[in-house]
């Protein structure tokens, strides 16, 4: 009973934290979504034409929407946990009767919820620049919730050893940006040259866009098995880590 208590408030105070300021959290995605299709889709399809068989719109609509579920299902956690830890409310979880997988996923739930809804507000935006029908939606939704998953989890590692604000800027920045603007969001990979396709298989991401992709609009580069076989791999991987940081205490009980 304790700990359904325990993880229903920390849900409910994550869910709060973001729908309470939706100014700076909802609002921002859908402004930079459509200045996404305005440029890219409009004016820059209509000259690029189509690709694999559909419209360039229609082809980057499903990168965008997961490209947004990715950087604020992270940024939730991230930013959440680390003003935890810097205000001092993690000492109340530490002492409390509270397991740690508990709070391992309050704070990943409230960054999924972030990430799904966020998704919705850019879906909803793209139909205001294409009429898209949906292939596959369980593919499709099974996969927004594996990746919000997932950049949750990397969120709440990259929070327990963040020791300043300036650290937690470090990832989303230099690798989690990049990964995802080289993940096949604006591109087809079968476009590249031989060594850079290689190189671009490499990029979990890219699996991940091309699954969302396939359950959208039916289009991939990618096996869809090994898509989920690697999401999932990485949720679990990432879970016992998490798991095991705050049995530990690393960076929280120092």
């Amino acid at each position: 009973m304790n700990n359904f208590i325990a993880f229903r408030t920390i849900l409910a105070k994550e869910i709060r934290r973001f729908t309470r300021i939706w100014p700076q959290t909802l609002l921002p995605p859908a402004i930079t979504t459509s200045l996404y299709f305005m440029i890219f889709g409009k004016l820059i399809g209509e000259r690029v034409g189509n690709i694999s068989g559909v419209s360039y719109m229609d082809y980057i609509v499903p990168g965008v929407i997961l490209m947004s579920i990715i950087s604020h299902s992270y940024a939730n956690v991230v930013s959440s946990f680390y003003s935890t830890k810097f205000q001092r409310h993690i000492e109340e979880l530490l002492v409390s009767p509270v397991s740690n997988w508990v709070i391992l996923m309050g704070y990943v739930l409230g960054g999924v919820a972030r990430g799904l809804l966020v998704g919705i507000v850019v879906t909803c935006i793209s139909f205001l620049y294409t009429d898209i029908t949906v292939n596959h939606l369980g593919i499709a939704i099974t996969v927004a919730i594996l990746t919000a998953t997932l950049f949750a989890l990397a969120g709440f590692i990259n929070a327990i050893f963040a020791d300043s604000f300036d650290a937690i800027s470090i990832i989303p920045n230099f690798i989690l940006t990049p990964l995802s603007y080289l993940g096949g969001v604006f591109y087809s990979v079968s476009m590249l040259p031989d060594l850079w396709q290689t190189i671009s298989l490499t990029n979990p991401i890219l699996y991940m866009i091309n699954a969302f992709r396939y359950g959208l609009i039916g289009v991939t580069d990618i096996e869809i098995w090994l898509a989920f076989a690697m999401t999932g791999g990485f949720i679990l991987f990432l879970t016992l880590l998490s798991l095991y940081l705050l049995h530990k205490g690393v960076g929280i009980k120092n």
